[in-house]
């Protein structure tokens, strides 16, 4: 093995994958076998587990030698956090979820083991694909438009911008989308994801003005009833938005609390008169105020009732797989009362009692550790552990409106160092399973495309699919990113599909794509695997997912792989001491391998 490259990447490992955990969501009481693999050449003479158990910090020894290590332990409590001490004479170092380090680490990248029950098996097995409703597609149906809606044709441009940016009505329904139910099972997705389905003031539709019914401008409930009917039987699930941070100002419930400071829905919301308006709104619109979880009515209404929105669509006869929570992290958060965790976990406890099997994922633009500890948010919509520094990492001439998801300015650009580093550190503040059940994405109604931002690059963003596609969580593509649709920013993005020009699609991309699902679909350590990094060039990174049976290679470059020659030069499987292996996926920025 080269020096350089063992010396760059190769290290001790451990994850909470098959391969190193015997059981991923044991019952209390119950033995667990540990395991800790260590690369050929790395000295230690010891290998200790440090584990928390009732609070108190308690260490044992593992077992072995050579490359892999071991310990069973009992499950003492709900969550168990631990690392593992490396002993070479008289140096120490961690092995933490965040990688080896060489000073003692605090607690926040320990591993967690939960004993709890795990979420569904299909989460982490499924390709999701995000659809704005109102832009995917379009039955041409003649429907009473309200007041504020601004009719556009199919064909133009959203504004993008200004006063009524919201209000473009382009007609996308849930007839039209019903009539693309082939063209998405043939492209190879398993699940779809849909913005706010709701009536509201606007086409956006997280200003809810009920989330009683679908909204009519998309067909009511009659015509989503009939689209989840051959959504389901292509054995495609579907899921959709729930705002519990904030209702539209048309919703019935704020109607009548300003109607009346003694009906019971005043105190859904929060009333200030140093306020323009009177109240709070998120952000500091008046269109959006806030709800006030420290009503128990509200939360009544809201989830703890068999009535409620949140319990609804999850049963019978809508069976929605679960739901994408609008700006989660804020959900119970005003000033200085903090209601959230309380909220998140009663909300978590109620999807789990209605429905077990669905999956409750979160909008956390700069995710919250204590929201994935495995009692609130089964996974986070993954901007800041995938989108952001994926972004940071492959931008090239990003054609791009500065600001928005974190990025305050330009877009830097940084480091492949520095990508694989932000990637480990936000998947050592999270239990395993958090990981898997996020929703990992390149881009959202809510950014820029990243067509956009790798300078309108083919290859370039073969090579953010490619890396989509075979990194731990849900991937989850919007609606036009596998035929190169465009978008400067969130509104600019938000274009209709082209359905009647493909000679404007990007074919060669949407044949790659296709493929990559394929791939993600065909192998279970791509679902379940751990995930191993094996090298950090200048302009490249490979990692391993692996189960004890199956090994997948992936090499992500940001220039032309056959370019990067030398001793810069990626390896391939046999550099790792893999001697077979065959490609099943090969483009001029990206090479997967099937390692036996």
């Amino acid at each position: 093995m080269d020096v350089t490259r063992e010396k760059n990447i190769f290290e001790p490992h451990h994850d909470g994958s098959p391969l190193y955990v015997s059981d991923n969501a044991p019952v209390i009481g119950q033995r667990v076998q540990l395991r800790v693999w260590v690369p050929e050449g790395y000295l230690v003479d010891e290998i200790y587990l440090r584990i928390y158990q009732d609070g108190e910090a308690r260490t044992f020894a593992l077992t072995g030698h050579g490359q892999w290590w071991g310990i069973e332990i009992p499950v003492v409590n709900q969550s168990n956090s631990y690392r593992f001490l490396l002993v070479h004479g008289t140096t120490h170092s961690w092995l933490t979820a965040a990688g080896v380090r060489s000073f003692e680490p605090n607690s926040n990248t320990d591993f967690v083991l939960l004993a709890t029950p795990s979420y569904a098996p299909w989460i982490s097995r499924s390709v999701f694909y995000q659809i704005f409703p109102d832009r995917f597609a379009s039955s041409g149906k003649k429907r009473e438009l309200p007041e504020w809606a601004i009719e556009r044709s199919w064909n133009e441009l959203p504004q993008g911008s200004g006063p009524h940016v919201s209000q473009e009505y382009f007609g996308g329904d849930f007839k039209g989308a019903e009539s693309k139910l082939e063209y998405l099972k043939e492209l190879g997705v398993t699940g779809l994801y849909f913005t706010p389905i709701f009536p509201a003031r606007s086409t956006h539709r997280y200003d809810a003005i009920s989330f009683d019914h679908v909204d009519p401008l998309l067909g009511g409930d009659k015509e989503f009833l009939h689209f989840l009917k051959g959504a389901k039987s292509l054995g495609l699930k579907v899921m959709t938005d729930l705002t519990t941070n904030h209702v539209g100002v048309g919703h019935s419930w704020f109607q009548k609390a300003r109607g009346s400071k003694s009906a019971k829905e005043h105190k859904f919301f929060y009333w200030d008169k140093r306020i323009e308006f009177g109240y709070v709104g998120w952000f500091g619109l008046a269109s959006l105020p806030k709800l006030n979880f420290s009503s128990q009515e509200l939360r009544k209404r809201l989830y703890l009732s068999k009535k409620s929105p949140f319990q609804k669509w999850l049963l019978s006869p809508y069976s929605l797989a679960g739901w994408r929570i609008d700006v989660g992290n804020m959900t119970g958060r005003n000033a200085e009362q903090d209601l959230h965790d309380e909220v998140v976990h009663e909300l978590r406890q109620t999807f789990d009692e209605v429905a077990p099997a669905g999956w409750l994922v979160a909008e956390n633009a700069d995710m919250l550790p204590v929201d994935l500890n495995g009692f609130g948010w089964q996974g986070t919509m993954n901007y800041q552990g995938f989108t952001r520094p994926l972004w940071a990492w492959i931008n090239e001439n990003a054609d791009v409106r500065s600001g928005g998801q974190g990025f305050a300015g330009s877009m830097p650009k940084i480091a492949t160092a520095d990508f694989i580093a932000t990637l480990r550190e936000f998947n050592g503040g999270i239990p395993w399973r958090s990981l898997l059940a996020s929703m990992n994405l390149l881009d959202s109604h809510d950014t820029a495309r990243m067509r956009n931002i790798v300078g309108g690059n083919r290859e370039l963003h073969c090579a953010a699919m490619a890396m989509l596609l075979t990194y731990p969580g849900v991937p989850s593509i919007f609606a036009g990113d596998e035929i190169g649709i465009q978008g400067a920013w969130g509104e600019d993005a938000r274009r209709t599909m082209p359905w009647d020009s493909p000679e404007s699609w990007d074919h060669e991309f949407l044949a790659t794509t296709q493929d990559l699902i394929a791939i993600r679909k065909s192998y279970e350590s791509l679902a379940i695997g751990g995930i191993r990094f094996l090298e950090i060039g200048e302009d490249h990174f490979s990692y391993l997912r692996e189960l004890a049976e199956e090994r997948i290679m992936v090499l992500i470059a940001r220039k032309p792989i056959a370019t990067i020659e030398g001793s810069a030069a990626p390896a391939t499987p046999k550099d790792f001491g893999y001697e077979e292996s065959k490609v099943i996926f090969s483009a001029t920025h990206a090479q997967i391998w099937l390692i036996s």
